[in-house]
């Protein structure tokens, strides 16, 4: 996209990020008029650590944009039930159709980033990998006005615009270089250990629960399933130890020994994944030319598998009030989203403590389900943001 010597150019936006938040972002900026630039480090549908369950709001949303059918025909299994396991009790939630979204779906995010990015390309987002952020350009005042780019070959770009969006992760470099300050953190992490195995019974999400650990079962892409067990992060070490395969197999055995047995002799995709725990955060998200979103500005504990949901609910967010404002009405983007995320941060770290009892979860799940109504509420009236598929 560059050329070798240092160049310029102009655009109303440009995304530091080609993730579910960052690519959603951009394409509805796109589609409502800006001229949007999306560049990403990595390259084009990588894949990544994620928990891949999309829960109403974020299949609402996906629906809206026009790319839930791009999901579907993905290979992608719907998801139809969810079945909660609170030591030996059961209890099954059915998907009932609402706001013409009748399941739910986990794809790979070689899949849903993909289909993202593309989604932003379709509306006109010039996009650009293997291009990283070396720096964030100011004007006089000190108000971000464009960035500074590398490709991995050296060559380099100053590129302004009215608007800097940070949409690189939860280490973003966005966030570092305008020092956007943590204003709530986590008291509690937990550490995962995932992998993806076929020729499993296609029963939905299933999230299993006990003192000390929760596993849980995901459907994803071309029969396969994302199983994991989770711990705290001060029993990771105990828990899976130097052997981490069987770490896992034992931890899935204490919940359902023939599931443990099937795991060991089903086929899987790669091998197994661990994600070591991270402390949540709610970060200043916005400043003068500059806003985060995803995880830069707000990430929270895995354990409720709800980090793309509120991916995508914050970029639908943002490109609403910067379309309605513009890019010096970003408080009322930060303020909405504060005040759905409040208890959904809270609960999460009050599950990943793991100090509760079985009875207690089951009213910690209670106020996450709240939360996700309000979410479904806020994104569904007025006027939410949409696209014409193209």
């Amino acid at each position: 996209m560059f050329k070798k010597q240092k160049t310029t150019s102009t655009y109303d936006a440009i995304v530091v990020g080609a993730r579910p938040a960052g690519a959603a972002t951009a394409m509805l900026l796109a589609c409502g008029g800006a001229r949007v630039l999306m560049v990403d480090r990595g390259v084009y549908g990588a894949d990544t650590l994620s928990t891949h369950a999309l829960m109403r709001p974020a299949v609402t949303l996906l629906r809206q944009w026009g790319l839930l059918d791009d999901v579907a025909k993905s290979g992608a299994a719907p998801v139809r039930k969810t079945t909660f396991v609170y030591g030996d009790e059961e209890i099954v939630v059915d998907i009932k159709a609402a706001h013409g979204v009748d399941a739910l779906y986990a794809p790979r995010r070689t899949t849903l980033d993909r289909i993202l990015a593309d989604g932003a390309a379709a509306c006109g987002v010039d996009v650009a990998y293997g291009v990283a952020l070396t720096d964030l350009i100011r004007d006089d005042s000190g108000r971000v006005c464009g960035v500074r780019l590398s490709e991995r070959d050296g060559y380099v770009v100053d590129v302004f615009a009215d608007l800097v969006i940070g949409a690189d992760g939860r280490r973003s470099t966005v966030a570092e270089l305008v020092q956007a300050q943590q204003y709530k953190t986590s008291r509690h992490r937990t550490a995962t250990v995932f992998g993806y195995f076929g020729d499993l019974v296609d029963d939905g999400y299933r999230w299993s629960y006990r003192e000390g650990a929760n596993i849980g079962a995901i459907p994803t892409d071309d029969g396969m399933h994302c199983v994991f067990a989770l711990v705290p992060k001060s029993r990771c070490r105990e828990t899976f130890g130097e052997d981490v395969a069987e770490g896992f197999y034992r931890t899935v055995a204490a919940f359902d020994p023939a599931l443990a047995e099937t795991l060991r002799h089903a086929p899987m995709d790669g091998s197994f994944r661990r994600f070591g725990g991270a402390f949540g955060h709610m970060r200043q998200s916005y400043g003068p030319g500059w806003a985060l979103v995803g995880d830069a500005g707000y990430f929270k504990d895995p354990v409720t598998a709800h980090g793309l949901t509120d991916a995508l609910r914050d970029a639908a967010i943002l490109a609403q009030t910067v379309l309605t404002y513009g890019p010096d009405g970003l408080a009322r983007y930060q303020q909405t989203r504060d005040a759905l995320s409040a208890d959904l941060f809270d609960v999460t770290d009050e599950i990943s403590g793991f100090g509760w009892t079985l009875e207690e979860l089951k009213t910690l799940h209670a106020r996450l389900n709240a939360a996700m109504k309000a979410e479904l509420a806020h994104l569904i009236e007025p006027d939410p943001p949409t696209r014409i598929a193209a």
